[in-house]
């Protein structure tokens, strides 16, 4: 008798030492995201790549190209959905999927030779990649360049979501010139001080200091502004520090080159044009704040087809024509520097879910 009694006092102790070793799991999880988490210092100095790089300095009078490319950490085929953006996949289909779009990125920017590249969500040693090593891949069919990366996600083993979890993830900006590069510093931007902030990127932008035949120099910032958890404050607050920083090189004589995701409707009306509505959920399409824009700084909406090819498509679901679409990348530039093409590159989306942003310039 005493022994069912005590078989049948045990049967209910099973479930709350299952459920106190669960919750032990989850707080020794919660501990380690809290712990590991750490943002990266602000005017960190970034190592530059030397490639076999003939030309010393930007002559003036002289047709230059760049191209900024956000390339979705080689995930985004046309059928690819993210989950942060309503979808249902967190990492890429395969590890052959991630090569065939970033060998097929590497393609399109020979194809339009251009003599500098600002790339952003480039992936290395990280779960949604399948640890493709997509900066060392790049930089290696570029031989002919210098270059510059700036880390702007450096996350823990995030278990979200619970059927695909996100994983660890290691990605940045890279700034690629057939130029010789002198120096490159990474400054953070200010971030959401919320949980996002663990998901979110630690975002920043890279200043890229090329010389000039007249002694003064070209700078190409590369940025990618927060887009997930973000309220308009914090974008402006991001932006205004960017600005800050362009209008001082630009007071130098410097000639300033500002180039990549801006994570606003680059445009102003993009999303009104491009779309039959525009769903309310699509708050980060916010249209870009022109009032911002320092004087002698131009944001460059003069397309080459007219407004007729959009940069970004939210992966809520597979491309088609009923997606939405927007531009969320493009150029701004100082006044001592005139431009002669600028157009957004149609690729249909094909290896990532921005298009490339095209730009053929001078410098005064």
């Amino acid at each position: 008798m005493e022994k069912k009694k005590r078989k049948s006092k045990l049967w209910w102790k099973i479930p709350l030492i299952i459920l106190a070793s669960l919750l032990a799991v989850i707080l020794i999880y919660v501990a380690y995201v809290l712990l590991s988490y750490q943002r990266i210092e602000d005017n960190q100095p970034l190592t530059i790549v030397e490639g076999t790089v003939e030309e010393n300095a930007v002559r003036l009078g002289t047709d230059y190209t760049i191209i900024t490319y956000n390339i979705g950490f080689g995930a985004y085929t046309p059928d690819f959905t993210f989950f942060m953006d309503g979808g249902t996949q967190s990492w890429a289909s395969s590890k052959e999927s991630v090569i065939h779009c970033i060998d097929k990125d590497i393609e399109l920017l020979k194809e339009h030779h251009a003599n500098f590249m600002m790339i952003q969500e480039v992936d290395f040693n990280s779960t949604r990649s399948y640890h493709v090593d997509e900066l060392a891949r790049i930089r290696a069919s570029f031989e002919n360049t210098a270059s510059s990366f700036a880390v702007n996600y450096h996350s823990a083993f995030l278990f979200y979501p619970f059927y695909q979890p996100h994983g660890s993830s290691n990605a940045g900006l890279l700034t690629l010139s057939d130029t010789q590069m002198t120096s490159a510093v990474r400054r953070s931007l200010p971030i959401s001080e919320s949980f996002s902030k663990f998901i979110d990127l630690d975002r920043c932008y890279s200043v890229n200091r090329l010389p000039a035949e007249n002694d003064k120099e070209l700078i190409l910032f590369n940025v990618h502004t927060s887009a997930y958890g973000t309220d308009g404050d914090l974008q402006k607050q991001q932006l205004t520090m960017l600005f800050d920083d362009m209008k001082k090189e630009y007071e130098k004589g410097n000639y300033v080159i500002c180039g990549g995701d801006f994570n606003h409707d680059f445009v102003g009306n993009s999303k009104e044009l491009f779309n039959k509505e525009v769903p309310a959920q699509y708050t980060w399409a916010a249209a870009f704040p022109d009032d911002l824009i320092p004087e002698h700084f131009i944001k460059l909406t003069d397309y080459q087809s007219g407004m007729t090819v959009p940069s970004c498509r939210n992966s809520d679901k597979p491309y088609n024509e009923d997606c939405f679409v927007l531009t969320v990348d493009g150029f701004i530039i100082s006044d001592n520097i005139e431009t002669t093409y600028m157009d957004v590159i149609d690729t249909q989306f094909a290896y990532s879910d921005h298009n490339p942003v095209k730009l053929t310039f001078q410098l005064k």
